[in-house]
């Protein structure tokens, strides 16, 4: 079978010629885009004139660096599941993007951006801020395109949306010269596209569904591993319905928080790296494993040779070349999530018997809960995120920047509802939080936004505070102010000798002038005692603000598997 988009009208312009700005404009109207992150340059000067004369039903978000747009729209994405839409000038402006390109790129988000270039006449001869989009971005999209004519648009632009949402989703570049902006015409052009070599599986084999049923029936330690691949097909009811059928437990990955409550008895909490105890010890004593949506990448699994060794692997996945890439898997399933657990569910499985497996986790639970200290020092931070989790009941879209608060807060915010979490996993991308906030807020504008960062972090991309006052978006700041590169300086400290190269951030700005000088309220609080209060104040006050809580300084990120090791070999599992 082949895929073919549904038939749209074709844009008219039989009253009078327009430009190919305009058609593009006309065409973001059509495929639904209510928000677009960007910045203007000499090549994209068309479209921005096209989009200053029309009465385009989208807001356009300036941000002040096109890193700040790219992560905005990520952010967005995230928490809405629609396209996050960057449109950014050529060359510096292009090349500013590709962090952020890569960053959907692996987290598998659903980005259409569009890029200005030099005339077609003069591609390829070293012009004003021409560089090669394409060549930069062909192993960090999932497609990408360059227009060479203005009736090809409308079939790229909609070939685009449908490519960047659907099967795994991910980033679509289309390089957009500046005389196909400038070309008039009064044509109509055809927006229908074919795309035989792209027809992603949806549907999962019905022989491999029987295979993991049977798996299920006999396994005697069974775990679910949920990835973002079930927030991407929709399916956390589906996926809840299936583990509380056959009380499954279930591990999370760190993208995949959210997909199933946190606080549910059967959730073990999340695995890998700076995962519980518990999450990992089922990951590793497991013997059947089921991994819905997740692609075992290094962080979670740590060395392979010791990731679920006694474990038969049934993987669910809607793209096949995640299967086996890293983990041996004896039932792959190629579909997507929802699909495959409404198989599973439809099927016809026996309770696997697995009482002990449930009480021995339970135990484990028990005995080896996330532990944290207090000190005179400064303010705990994983005792901070409890208190933020409180105050917000759980409720609030959270977005983090990389690091140790990073990790804190997916120990420690427990999330029970899905599409609430945006963090930049594969790539690790500091300078992320920030401005994902942003276009978290602007995807879910109604609903409290908090944005947790650390005082490295969130100077990357500090620049942004200004679409705050400027668009009155009453964001959350918290900034974990530790005076170091935290990681960097656990990792320093516990593998380098305490060799502190360059991780200590002795001169960071004074964040409450700061934020104040961007009009914005800032505070800064500096023990354990004003902390209460404080957030009372923060989360009542009705506009942003920016809070630098110092944290304690030297404090460490655990359970941790250092590099090389096993899942089970983890350090700081107890005090």
């Amino acid at each position: 079978m082949t895929l073919k988009a549904e038939a749209k009208p074709s844009p008219q312009m039989t009253s009078k010629p327009k430009t190919g700005a305009d058609l593009l404009i006309e065409l973001l109207v059509e495929v639904g885009v209510d928000t677009i992150f960007g910045y203007p340059g000499g090549a994209v000067l068309p479209i921005y004139d096209a989009l200053y004369r029309s009465n385009a039903p989208f807001k356009h978000v300036l941000s002040r660096h096109e890193q700040g747009s790219i992560f905005a729209a990520e952010g967005y994405a995230r928490v809405t599941g629609k396209p996050g839409v960057v449109l950014a000038t050529s060359g510096p402006g292009a090349t500013n993007l590709i962090t952020g390109i890569t960053d959907a790129k692996m987290d598998s988000l659903p980005l259409v951006i569009f890029t200005g270039q030099v005339a077609n006449h003069v591609i390829g001869t070293d012009a004003f801020q021409e560089s090669d989009v394409l060549g930069i971005t062909t192993p960090i999209t999932k497609y990408n395109y360059q227009v060479k004519k203005i009736s090809d648009l409308p079939r790229v632009v909609n070939e685009a949306f449908h490519i960047a949402t659907t099967g795994r989703p991910g980033p679509v570049v289309i390089d957009i010269p500046k005389n196909i902006s400038e070309t008039l015409s009064n044509s109509s052009f055809e927006t229908d596209f074919y795309l035989p070599g792209y027809q992603p599986t949806t549907k999962p084999n019905p022989l491999q569904i029987v295979k993991l049923s049977e798996a299920l029936g006999k396994a005697k330690k069974p775990v679910v591993l949920a990835g973002a691949g079930i927030l991407f097909s929709k399916a956390t009811d589906e996926l809840k319905e299936f583990v509380e059928k056959y009380e499954l437990p279930v591990v999370n990955t760190l993208l995949g928080l959210g997909s199933f409550p946190g606080s549910n008895p059967l959730s073990l909490g999340m695995g890998g790296m700076h995962g519980s105890y518990t999450a990992n010890m089922a990951l590793y004593e497991c013997d059947l494993l089921i991994n819905i949506g997740a692609r075992f990448d290094d962080r979670l699994t740590g060395n392979l040779k010791h990731f679920a060794p006694n474990a038969k692997v049934a993987h669910i996945d809607i793209d096949p070349a995640e299967i086996g890439k890293n983990v041996p898997t004896e039932i792959p399933v190629v579909a997507d999530a929802k699909k495959a657990l409404q198989a599973l569910l439809k099927s016809k499985i026996s309770m696997p018997k697995h009482q002990e497996w449930k009480e021995h986790l339970q135990q484990n639970k028990e005995k080896y809960p996330l532990w944290n200290e207090r000190s005179d020092e400064a303010i705990s931070p994983q005792w901070l995120l409890k208190k933020i989790h409180e105050i917000t009941n759980g409720d609030a879209i959270v977005t983090t920047d990389v690091g140790q608060h990073q990790m804190w807060t997916a120990q420690y915010y427990t999330l029970d509802k899905p599409h609430n979490w945006a963090s930049s996993g594969g790539l690790g991308s500091m300078g992320f939080g920030f401005p994902a906030a942003i276009g978290a807020q602007f995807g879910r504008p109604g609903e409290l936004v908090v944005s947790i960062s650390g005082d490295g972090g969130f100077q990357m991309n500090m620049q942004e505070l200004m679409l705050l006052k400027q668009w009155n978006l009453p964001i959350k700041v918290i900034i974990m102010n530790n005076s170091a590169l935290g990681m960097v300086r656990q990792w320093q400290e516990s593998f380098y000798d305490e060799r502190y190269s360059e991780s200590l951030l002795d001169m960071n700005p004074d964040f409450v002038k700061l934020a104040e000088s961007y009009g914005i309220r800032g505070m800064k609080i500096e023990q354990e005692s004003e902390v209460e209060a404080a957030l009372e104040e923060i989360f009542a006050y009705d506009g942003p603000v920016v809070a630098d809580f110092r944290i304690i300084k030297f404090e460490k990120v655990y359970p941790m598997i250092a590099p090389g090791k096993g899942i089970h070999e983890m350090i700081g599992v107890t005090k």
